[in-house]
């Protein structure tokens, strides 16, 4: 299994930005966690990360014919991009939305997810843990 997974805005600044949400752990030790649960689960995972929804949605393309499925952290964009929703919708490549914290216990305008409909599944709240129920959820599917 080939598993692309796409980080939005800002969590590049894990560790630095609002650690009594986030926690101190940093961007790279996220990749590390993720590429040690691939391992563990005998897939194979590429990670990128953007601030730019046009990148992001350039990745989405780009994994079609390429990747069995996509984990997408859309960080903000979540709330409000339906360019990433109709570019999920246009590979059709089995997708699981991930989060960090749980969106639906924060502000009232996190608790909207506009790709959720274009995904199988979502994993939010456990931290670096939403990434591997996400990996465990696409092997078992």
């Amino acid at each position: 299994m080939n598993i692309l997974i796409i980080n939005g805005p800002n969590l590049n600044m894990l560790g630095i930005r609002e650690k009594s949400i986030y926690g101190t752990k940093t961007y790279k030790d996220l990749i590390k966690f993720i590429k040690n649960v691939a391992r563990e689960n005998d897939v194979k995972v590429k990670v990128l990360q953007s601030n730019y929804e046009g990148k992001i949605i350039d990745a989405i393309h780009k994994a079609y014919r390429k990747y069995d499925s996509i984990i997408i952290n859309p960080g903000a964009l979540t709330h409000y991009s339906y360019a990433i929703y109709d570019a999920l919708k246009a590979v059709n490549i089995k997708t699981v939305e991930v989060h960090l914290t749980n969106i639906y216990n924060r502000e009232n305008f996190r608790s909207i997810s506009v790709i959720k409909d274009a995904c199988s599944a979502s994993f939010v709240g456990k931290g670096f843990d939403s990434y591997r129920e996400a990996i465990e959820y696409l092997k078992g599917v």
